[in-house]
């Protein structure tokens, strides 16, 4: 997933646009990479594994407010949505189960789901992967539809070598049904760090379109200290398209900087940055429930300002003073980033890169804090 904005080429992309004064390109972008939708679906028979799956992704325990029904509550035949309760534009769905019946049709079942419209969908089980659900794999692979992945879903008592073995079994049905080289992701719910789904999320950064990553990037908890590095590094790259808009480049009104009236963009990224890294009030609350922690010792890690709240205020003094502190910038970094006409408004780039990016470093780095005390990497 580190590689999201690199294969988007954004930065150049960016560039491009200036160059040949098409700031509402730009402005686009940063609309785009704040507000990028992506919707998940979860195929599979009901059961405590697959609860857990759907709340693990949206960083939820099982009494969590939104939290995914219990399949004893839960219908077998049910579709529901579930949207993330910090990113609206994170939706995951939880498709009823594949029939077992013979004949099957797989292209009846997809439709009545929907099975299309989806981002990517998930085919879970907690033994071996079924006959039909395999029928509908090979189907959506028949139209074209990569992004399909068979998860086996394993329960918090089972050992790793009882979970090897039923790996291998796996593998060794899809082979037979005719499937070159196929993939099946070990996934311990109640544990997303371990297993493969830290390998699932780097295939999906390749098999989704760029913007779509970005999207599952941004929406998912910050599981390790490698998902919060990945998380800063796609933050950077949407600051600097932030940055390019700053300094009167254009008409567009989008003014970034302390001495204009309006930071409401600058605002709107640190605050999608603060939610996506988990550090506000109530996703570390979750996060302590879920390890069995004390919340208080979590939130004492915070040492950023921003990381607690974003305010319009804290957000215009850092930019004020980042406009006082230009003289520590590179002004060969600033006449490298910015094509020769814009390098007028250089000042005003500046100033705006480096209070945001100095922010997001902070930020990150109490996430990354946060994660280590929550997984006993810090010990």
């Amino acid at each position: 997933m580190a590689d999201v904005f690199r294969s988007l080429n954004l930065l150049e992309t960016l560039k491009e646009s200036i160059e040949s004064n098409k700031l509402s390109d730009v402005k686009d972008a940063v609309e785009d990479l704040l507000i990028s939708r992506i919707n998940l679906a979860v195929v599979g028979n009901r059961g405590d594994e697959k609860d857990s799956f759907l709340n693990s992704l949206r960083g939820l325990g099982p009494g969590d407010e939104g939290a995914a029904p219990s399949s004893s509550v839960a219908a077998s035949e049910d579709m529901a949505g579930y949207p993330n309760p910090k990113h609206s534009d994170f939706r995951l769905w939880d498709l009823s189960p594949v029939p077992d019946t013979s004949p099957f049709e797989p292209g009846g079942y997809m439709d009545r789901v929907k099975f299309l419209r989806y981002n990517a969908v998930f085919m879970t089980f907690t033994h071996v992967p079924q006959p039909n659900s395999m029928e509908v794999y090979l189907e959506a692979r028949s139209l074209q539809r990569q992004t399909v992945y068979f998860i086996l879903l394993a329960s918090v008592e089972e050992t790793e070598k009882n979970l090897e073995v039923k790996k291998k079994a796996s593998l060794e049905i899809l082979k037979s049904r005719g499937l070159t080289q196929p993939k099946v992701y070990l996934v311990r719910p109640s544990t997303l760090e371990r297993f493969d789904f830290p390998g699932l999320l780097d295939d999906m950064s390749k098999d989704l379109p760029e913007i779509r990553a970005h999207a599952l990037l941004l929406a998912l908890p910050t599981l390790t200290s490698a998902l919060v590095t990945q998380k800063k590094e796609a933050f950077k790259a949407l600051v600097w398209a932030a940055a390019s808009l700053s300094g009167g480049m254009s008409a567009i009104p989008v003014p970034l900087v302390a001495s204009m009236v309006d930071s409401s963009v600058a605002v709107r990224v640190l605050t999608k940055a603060q939610l996506s890294l988990c550090l506000d009030d109530e996703s570390v609350e979750r996060l302590a429930r879920r390890r069995g922690m004390d919340p208080t010792r979590l939130k004492g890690l915070r040492t950023c300002v921003l990381s607690v709240e974003v305010t319009k205020g804290e957000v215009k003094r850092r930019l004020a003073a980042a406009e006082k502190d230009l003289a520590t910038v590179s002004s060969k970094l600033v006449e490298m980033a910015m094509p020769r006409h814009a390098r007028s408004a250089s000042r005003s780039f500046a100033a705006t890169l480096q209070a945001l990016n100095g922010a997001i470093d902070e930020m990150a780095a109490d996430a990354e804090k946060i994660v280590d005390a929550a997984l006993g990497e810090g010990k």
